[in-house]
């Protein structure tokens, strides 16, 4: 067992502060990660502070985990000592199936998250990315492209697949008019996939004010929600919706901007239940659906894709030290687009 240094929630109620927790040695088919950068995502805050109520403590958060390996296990045969590598929301998974699902494996049963979840012999805990360094399979591993930044890439490990997989699996693209609600840190990595993939985007937010980054990063529209007249000229008007955000809005209303066979897309996660009328699905032939993470061969896609095209995520890079700060600011909207912790702040 090796040392690994961090910082983990021990209670719900009590901030994260440091945390020195045993990694395993690499096994065969392993890759030991030093790692460099770990992006924080909300649904760290939800799991730390017990909202979805199954956190197991103590907690080492982060699954947007960017770094460099240090050692592979013998059996090990697609990474090498040097390669700048990702880790992200799960570390194994379909362990009870016979086969594993390559294209679904996100969705089926066993998956074994990147952290507060038990690792496949049962007993384990697995911790995130908080921390200085990680052991994982191989093939869960993920290869950065070389033109991409670590530190903003990291975002691309959560956020950004969770948009990549919906707009590749709802067929966004050229003649697609595709919108984008929210314009957050999963809304603006969503701007830039569908802008990449030749759609006709837009943005709906609930007022203009980051009217200018939105068409900065690659919408075409932006329109305020909190303008009525918005729902009145949009109608009829969408494909695909992609709804980011994680509050109550009037459903009816914007299943009411799709097209014929148009789909909205939930990858925000609201608390209460979705009031949806039968008629605003019915004469439209509409769809709602709910969409997750990718598989790993798709979160490989899309880092590949995002090399192709130069993107990445928005950052303000924070050291460690500054993460109950960072969180209460995730909480107020209060960055611009995503944190990033620059995990050499743990030497600090």
């Amino acid at each position: 067992m090796a040392l690994a240094r961090g910082y983990a929630a021990t209670d719900a109620s009590k901030p994260l502060a440091p945390f020195t927790f045993e990694r395993r040695e690499p096994n065969a088919d392993d890759v030991a990660i030093s790692i460099q950068y770990c992006g924080v995502c909300h649904s760290d805050i939800h799991t730390v502070r017990n909202e979805w109520k199954n956190a197991v403590y103590p907690i080492v958060p982060g699954h947007e985990i960017v770094g460099v390996v240090t050692a592979v296990g013998s059996d090990v045969t697609k990474f090498k000592v040097g390669d700048k590598v990702g880790v992200g929301c799960f570390v194994d998974s379909c362990v009870g199936c016979a086969s594993r699902d390559l294209d679904n494996e996100q969705y089926m049963p066993g998956l074994v998250q990147t952290y507060n979840s038990v690792e496949a012999d049962g007993k384990t805990a697995t911790q995130g990315g908080y921390s200085d360094h990680i052991v994982v399979k191989e093939g869960y591993v993920l290869s950065i492209p070389d033109n991409l930044p670590l530190d903003a890439t990291a975002p691309l490990l959560c956020a950004g697949i969770t948009l990549y997989s919906p707009l590749r699996h709802w067929n966004a693209g050229p003649g697609k008019k595709v919108a984008i609600l929210g314009m957050g840190g999963l809304g603006h990595m969503g701007v830039k996939i569908a802008h990449a993939m030749g759609a006709d985007v837009t943005v709906l937010s609930h007022s203009l004010s980051k009217k200018e980054d939105g068409l900065k990063l690659g919408a075409d529209h932006y329109y305020a929600t909190s303008d009525a007249e918005t729902f009145t000229k949009l109608a009829g008007t969408f494909d695909l919706i992609i709804c980011t955000v994680g509050v109550a809005i009037d459903w009816n209303a914007y299943l009411g901007l799709l097209k014929v066979d148009g789909s909205m897309v939930i990858v925000g996660a609201p608390e209460d239940a979705i009031p949806v009328h039968a008629f605003s699905l019915i004469p439209g032939r509409r769809s709602l659906s709910g969409s997750m993470i990718g598989s790993i061969k798709e979160t490989q896609q899309m880092l590949d894709f995002c090399g192709k095209h130069d993107i990445v995520s928005e950052i303000e890079t924070i050291g460690i030290q500054e993460i109950n700060e960072a969180y209460e600011r995730v909480l107020k909207s209060d960055v611009r687009y995503r944190f990033v912790i620059d995990m050499a702040s743990l030497a600090a």
